[in-house]
């Protein structure tokens, strides 16, 4: 980034905090207002929880997230520090083509989701949960204020990505952005508390690679399945989809209650 070439560390720190949460705020903040106290009527059927979180429980959740942005910031003074010696790979030319611009969006989103799938289910090994991920957790019935709610050191591993692409993918700044900003608005879904996704969507070849926002709410509720952030794919073929995930989804969009029909204590955990 031009832009940072003659900053400081604590410059680019406070300046990628500033940013991402400039992100945050733009994106999670009007969800959670929007589902969680301007609920419109026509929403509440899609509704997956008991109802609109406390106010203890968003400032929670948004003091684990403020944590966790300036773990961000720190690490992109690392992006900095890779980029000024020569490491990383993330470009501002044309060098390699609108093509390969366009497709790295994609092989960004698939290196990602296979990454938080395997870094997620290591979080989740009891002798690591309680240190790790339990903050996260203990949002059972998250919204979109959680999107960020980590432990600090989840925030490291969830954060690690960014230069693991630097230093092995050729993407373009731009691209590389674009890959940002929708790794958030999937996270502001999965915890968004109501179903946005149309009636048999699950059912459609679509429904079988990506995931919906039941998805994840099932995953606070149940712990110990549906691990994948974007795509349905690791889940479906490790077997780690919740067995009622589809009864849940439908139970949702097909207009039954959803918290009797889809997130039940007697099916497993």
């Amino acid at each position: 980034m031009p832009i940072l070439l003659t900053r400081s560390p604590l410059e680019v720190a406070f300046f990628v905090f500033g940013i991402n949460l400039l992100r945050y705020v733009l994106f999670a903040v009007p969800a959670f207002l929007l589902f969680h106290r301007w609920t419109p009527q026509r929403a509440l059927s899609r509704r997956l929880g008991p109802g609109p979180v406390s106010t203890a429980q968003a400032r929670r959740e948004v003091f684990y997230s403020v944590v966790s942005l300036g773990i961000f910031g720190l690490v992109g003074v690392l992006m900095y520090a890779l980029s000024r010696a020569g490491l990383s790979r993330i470009y501002a030319d044309d060098r390699y083509g609108t093509a390969w611009f366009i497709l790295s969006i994609p092989v960004m989103l698939f290196l990602h989701d296979t990454y938080f799938y395997w870094t997620h289910r290591f979080m989740h090994w009891k002798r690591v949960f309680k240190y790790v991920h339990r903050v996260h957790h203990l949002s059972n019935n998250p919204s979109p204020l959680a999107a960020y709610a980590f432990h600090p050191l989840e925030a490291v591993i969830e954060t690690g990505i960014a230069p693991l692409i630097a230093l092995t993918l050729p993407v373009h700044r731009d691209a590389f952005i674009i890959f940002l900003t929708i790794q958030l608005l999937i996270n502001v879904t999965g915890h968004l508390g109501f179903e946005m996704y149309p009636r048999g969507f699950l059912r459609s070849p679509l429904g079988w690679i990506f995931n919906t926002t039941t998805h994840h709410h099932q995953h606070h509720q149940k712990t110990n399945w549906n691990f994948g952030l974007y795509f349905n794919v690791w889940d479906r073929l490790l077997g780690t989809n919740h067995p009622g995930y589809v009864t849940a989804y439908e139970a949702t969009t097909e207009g039954t209650d959803a918290r009797d029909a889809a997130l039940t204590a007697s099916s497993p955990r």
